[in-house]
């Protein structure tokens, strides 16, 4: 009797082991066996049916989202679960690099800061597609404007030969109905030429006036509306430019990257609009240090970028912290309520642009520089590669 209660336990027992483990497994993405699915042998014996096979992988994939949430300790909202399903399937490798290179760095990944990357990653998808759209429809024009300017060309030869035909048809006189009806017909035609003539030059216009038109949309679509500058894809443009343009004329080249300190704080304490203004008066302070040597952008949010051509990262340093110096030292004041905003700084990294293989890895540079410019306490300037001091290090 006793060996039978301890044969049955030992049954219960194992059952509930297999039973956790194949949970496990099915949490985890392994199991290659369920309950909805055929053994191996009846795989055997007949094909798997539709559900067979998409069953296991949406099971994985729902399990790979949930470990997504859980580990950067998201709530299950709509847009998490977005975010979660594109890094997951890799429809959007962007956004996955940098939540990565954030996680690496030991930085939180929170709704706000996913809501404010999806938002720009929205507006550079949709500008990066508007300036696609408009560099085609300018080729276009600028293949139509020459066809135009070639076919008016090509009339106006062949309305000057029948005129000339038609002169001396006419000078012929009375030599036939057969000759005079030749040279009415010919006028027409020439008549008619013209006329064409004149519509290829005034489709020529309306094409150099969209050609204008268009100049003037590309320009305002690489501008940030809030603070008038440069925006990201701009950005992108000109450093490569610069960088083209300053190697072959042997030049130095930095580029850097400032942050505002606390600027959530701003916004949470203040409002955004107040926030808005805050953004603006960082831009205008920068926006004073450029000129045809220096470029700034908004890279995004609080963040800007700066090109500074034929600067050693020395001089780039001593003029980027004078404007660091210039906005810790103003004390600004929340005009809707006049309450102090408090001390404004922002931080910053700078790289030489020449001393990294390529690009990207200039910009790596300065945004890991301008991390330590946060760690080590804010309102300051960092080199790529700078020691930041014994204090730094103990912190």
């Amino acid at each position: 009797m006793g060996a039978a209660v301890l044969d049955g336990m030992w049954e219960q027992t194992s059952d509930e082991n297999a039973r956790k483990s194949r949970w496990w497994q099915w949490f985890s993405g392994g199991a290659e066996e369920s309950a909805d699915e055929p053994s191996e042998e009846s795989q055997v014996s007949r094909e798997l049916t539709a559900r067979e096979v998409w069953l296991p992988a949406k099971r994985r994939m729902i399990s790979r989202i949930a470990d997504f949430l859980i580990d950067h300790e998201l709530e299950v909202l709509p847009t998490t679960l977005t975010v979660a399903y594109e890094c997951v399937t890799g429809g959007a490798p962007r956004l996955a690099q940098t939540i990565l290179e954030r996680t690496e760095k030991g930085l939180p990944i929170t709704l706000g800061w996913i809501e404010e990357q999806r938002g720009e990653s929205t507006h550079d998808k949709n500008g990066e597609a508007l300036a696609v759209l408009m560099g085609r429809l300018e080729d276009s024009l600028d293949e139509f404007s020459k066809a135009t300017n070639g076919a008016r060309n090509a009339t106006n030869e062949y309305s000057s030969a029948l005129r000339q035909h038609v002169d001396e048809l006419e000078g012929v006189g009375r030599a036939g109905v057969v000759i005079t009806e030749l040279a009415a017909l010919t006028r027409a035609m020439m008549e008619r030429s013209i006329a064409v003539e004149n519509e290829l030059a005034c489709s020529e216009r309306r094409a150099q006036a969209l050609q204008t038109s268009l100049e003037e949309t590309r320009r305002i679509a690489d501008i940030d509306h809030l603070t008038g500058l440069p925006n990201r894809r701009a950005f992108d443009h000109m450093l490569e430019r610069e960088m083209r343009e300053a190697r072959e004329a042997g030049e130095s080249l930095c580029v850097a990257f400032v942050d505002i300190d606390h600027f959530k704080r701003v916004n949470d304490t203040h409002g955004h609009p107040a926030g808005d203004r805050v953004l603006k008066f960082v831009s205008e302070t920068l926006n004073r240090i450029a000129d045809a040597r220096c470029f700034v952008a908004r890279h995004g949010g609080e963040e800007f970028a700066i090109v500074l051509r034929n600067h050693t990262i020395d001089k780039a340093w001593k003029k980027l912290d004078a404007a660091r110096a210039e906005i810790a030292e103003r004390r600004l004041v929340n005009r809707a309520n006049d309450t102090p905003f408090g001390k404004i700084t922002f931080s910053g990294g700078i790289a030489d642009a020449f001393a990294y293989p390529d690009k990207s890895g200039a910009l790596k540079a300065a945004d890991e520089a301008l991390y330590l410019a946060k760690q080590s306490g804010r309102n300051r300037i960092f080199r790529a590669g700078e020691d930041p001091g014994p204090l730094v290090k103990a912190a």
